[in-house]
C-alpha cells in the first residue's frame, strides 16, 4: 500500500529514500468498508489520512438530519478535520466511507515529527494547506455567486470521476442545492438544443 503514497508523493516532491523511509515506519494502513466512519461528530481527528483507495465524505448534520457535504476524497486525496486536527478538538464533522477505502495515515505526534525532520515534507503539507485554502475561497465564491446551473457545471467539470461514483443526492448536497433543482437542471441539459 505505502507504494501507491511513495508514487504520489515523489511526483510532487523530490524525498530521499531515508526520508521516505522515515514516512513509512510510523504510518499505518486502515481499511473500511462502505457506510464504516473514519471521522464522528465529537470525535477528536486524531490522524493525518491518505485515500489509496475508495472515496471519502465529509459531512455536517443538522438537527433536523440534513446533511451538507463539505468535501469528497477520493484516491490520491488527504482526508483530515484540520480544526479538530490542529487543536485537538472535538470535531463537528463526520467522515464517512462511500465505498470500500484504503487508507495510509499518521498519528499527529508523528507527522508532526516528520514535518520537522524532513524539509521537503513541510513544504509539499504547506502547499497542500494553501491549495486547500484557494479551493475553500472558490468554493465559498461559486456558493454566493453562481447560479445553480453553474454550480453543477463547475462540479461535472472539476470532478468528472467523483460525480460518476455517488448519487444525484449528495452532488446537491455538496452544491447546496435541491436534488429536484439538480435533477431539472440535468433534465433541461440533456433535451436537444434547437
Amino acid at each position: 500500500m505505502f507504494e501507491e503514497f511513495e508514487a504520489y508523493i515523489t511526483s510532487h516532491a523530490g524525498f530521499t529514500k531515508d526520508e521516505l523511509r522515515q514516512m513509512r515506519l510510523v504510518s499505518t494502513v486502515k481499511k473500511l468498508r462502505r457506510r464504516q466512519y473514519l471521522l464522528q461528530e465529537g470525535e477528536i481527528c486524531r490522524y493525518k489520512t491518505f485515500v489509496v483507495k475508495g472515496l471519502l465524505k465529509t459531512y455536517r448534520l443538522k438537527d433536523d438530519g440534513t446533511e451538507y457535504i463539505m468535501r469528497f476524497a477520493a484516491e490520491n486525496a488527504w482526508s483530515v478535520d484540520h480544526e479538530s486536527y490542529h487543536k485537538q478538538t472535538p470535531s463537528r464533522y463526520f467522515i464517512e466511507a462511500l465505498e470500500n477505502v484504503t487508507l495510509i495515515q499518521w498519528r499527529k505526534e508523528d507527522f508532526d515529527v516528520l514535518l520537522e525532520n524532513i524539509p521537503a515534507l513541510k513544504t509539499f503539507s504547506e502547499k497542500i494547506k494553501s491549495d486547500n485554502l484557494d479551493a475553500s475561497q472558490n468554493r465559498i465564491l461559486m456558493n454566493i455567486s453562481y447560479t445553480s446551473e453553474e454550480k453543477y457545471q463547475q462540479f461535472i467539470t472539476a470532478y468528472p470521476d467523483i460525480f460518476r461514483r455517488v448519487p444525484l443526492h449528495m452532488v446537491a448536497s455538496y452544491l447546496g442545492v435541491s436534488r429536484e433543482t439538480l435533477s431539472r437542471i440535468r433534465h433541461a441539459q440533456s433535451r436537444p438544443q434547437d
